[in-house]
């Protein structure tokens, strides 16, 4: 199998990452903070270390305000749900995966707020940051912008909307889901407020591991209440990060193994990962060429696109492509609507979806060359 669905979930993952998972669920996988006995004390320590780990690649000051979420989707329910009041008004985008929009949705069905959804200007799902300033209205608490699109991975300008939001006092929320342990975050100089991010894509950490960074001073309610393993005396839910947005047990195993996943990451370097994707994405550029009945929506400068090319053939649905590459050639892609809707009807594919192929570092050249060549020969029928 040639998998190139890594904008999904990285595969395979570092050796690393495994080995890390299986001993410490047979040596010391007690529950972090809870007692004190040392298999508790090296569960809290794993913890801690991948919480300092993260804290590096982000460039956050104090690695208490990253709480630990189950993926993405939760931490960006967490940060919308908690940070917005009835009558605020949001600023996001068409390019964004529903683990936004349908928050946005909800609490704006419930009556409590209102949002505006700003429009790529070209059919690679370029945002412009002039329009999103456009949209700000004088009750808009929070701005909503993927630091990449899932769809077709065109790398968005969240640097610049961060300076945006920063001059006129608003709240940033980065979702960092196909940049993460790719494209730079420095929360600091970005002025970022809010970054939610996964743990099994870029960053190499098994499913089921995720976070949210909280920059200090947001004000943000937790949604789930109950046992943190601090001011166990008190019924009221504690108020300090990262105990108030991390009630129950979290995955230690999974962040033990995310961890090493950072580990290695850190080795491998961001801008040497950066080199592999433009090295992938080149390689299936020039051996795809230009066919007239494949019409891709991918940025071909590798220096805009996060590593992801989506197309589609003329005249046949995603899903029959998506099956064709899998069962005729072994190649493994995602074929669809990528939960996201609005990003499909602003590019005019919400009839037959888009066929996204996502290299990871482990693809190859000869690879992706072999990709262009079975969906050349899918196009000629």
């Amino acid at each position: 199998m040639v998998y190139l669905d890594n904008a999904a979930t990285t595969w395979p993952k570092p050796e690393s990452v495994y080995n890390t998972v299986y001993r410490f669920m047979q040596s010391s996988c007690a529950n972090p903070g809870r007692s004190a006995h040392q298999m508790a004390r090296a569960s809290s320590s794993a913890v801690m270390k991948t919480r300092e780990a993260l804290a590096a690649l982000f460039n956050i000051q104090n690695p208490l305000d990253i709480a630990f979420t189950a993926n993405a989707t939760q931490a960006l329910n967490m940060a919308i749900q908690g940070v917005l009041r009835e009558g605020d008004h949001v600023v996001t985008t068409a390019m964004e995966h529903n683990s936004v929009l349908r928050p946005l949705c909800h609490l704006k069905r419930s009556g409590l707020i209102d949002y505006t959804v700003v429009m790529p200007y070209d059919s690679c799902g370029h945002i412009s940051p002039s329009a999103i300033a456009d949209a700000i209205r004088s009750n808009t608490r929070l701005i909503i912008l993927s630091s990449a699109s899932n769809v077709t991975g065109t790398i968005l300008p969240y640097e610049e909307v961060g300076r945006l939001a920063r001059e006129k006092g608003i709240l940033f929320l980065v979702d960092a889901a196909q940049g993460a342990g790719v494209l730079d975050f420095d929360v600091q100089s970005m002025h970022i407020s809010l970054l939610a991010f996964p743990g099994h894509k870029g960053l190499m950490g098994p499913q089921g591991t995720g976070g949210l960074y909280v920059a200090p001073g947001v004000e943000i309610r937790p949604i789930l209440f109950g046992g943190t393993g601090s001011r166990s005396f008190e019924t009221i839910h504690p108020d300090f990060m990262p105990d108030m947005l991390e009630a129950g047990t979290v995955n230690t195993p999974g962040i033990a193994g995310l961890g090493a996943g950072l580990q290695w990451l850190a080795k491998v370097g961001l801008e040497n990962i950066r080199k592999k994707k433009k090295l992938l994405l080149e390689a299936f550029f020039d051996a795809i060429g230009r066919i007239p009945s494949v019409r891709i929506y991918s940025e071909r400068n590798a220096a805009m696109n996060s590593g992801i090319v989506s197309f589609i053939i003329g005249g046949m649905d995603s899903s029959d492509i998506g099956h064709q590459l899998d069962t005729k050639y072994g190649i493994a892609v995602r074929s669809g609507f990528h939960c996201a809707p609005l990003a499909h009807e602003t590019l005019g594919t919400m009839k037959t979806g888009l066929v996204r192929i996502s290299p990871g570092y482990f693809n190859t050249v000869e690879e992706m060359e072999y990709a262009a060549r079975a969906i050349r020969a899918i196009a000629r029928g």
